[in-house]
């Protein structure tokens, strides 16, 4: 379990480094219930997001789904409280938006990743950050 909370802590960090340094390349402009990205994301990512569209279960009926508009990616999350959408791109690592205010990034991993009990043991998931995970079986 060490391992784990070390291997997010690592991916924590270099998460936010590459926020940093993909900040350096431009400010991220916020619409009004969407966001959108700087030109500085990478057009031919080398994650396949594409295989990524649809919908990612997580607990209590909350959702991920994700759809593909032109060169951007919709994003909505369905929490307890809302369904919100997002307007997202492609990334070196995965699917890049913001939400409110603050620069979110989905990136693959397992059910331990997602830090969530209800997910430990599926093996195939979208995570956004530790506790916020949904998967596919």
């Amino acid at each position: 379990m060490k391992k784990t909370y070390l291997l997010v802590a690592i991916l924590a960090l270099t998460s936010r480094a590459c926020q940093d340094r993909e900040s350096t390349a431009g400010p991220l402009a916020t619409g009004t219930g969407s966001s959108q990205a700087n030109s500085g994301a990478t057009a031919g990512a080398s994650v396949s997001v594409e295989k990524w569209l649809g919908q990612w279960n997580g607990p209590e009926g909350t959702f991920l789904r994700l759809s593909q508009s032109g060169n951007h990616y919709i994003v909505e999350i369905r929490s307890l409280d809302s369904l919100d959408t997002y307007e997202g791109v492609a990334t070196a690592g995965g699917i890049q938006f913001t939400r409110n205010g603050k620069t979110e990034s989905i990136h693959a991993g397992n059910g331990e990743d997602t830090g969530m009990k209800w997910l430990l043991d599926e093996k195939n998931c979208l995570i956004i950050k530790y506790g916020e995970g949904f998967c596919r079986s």
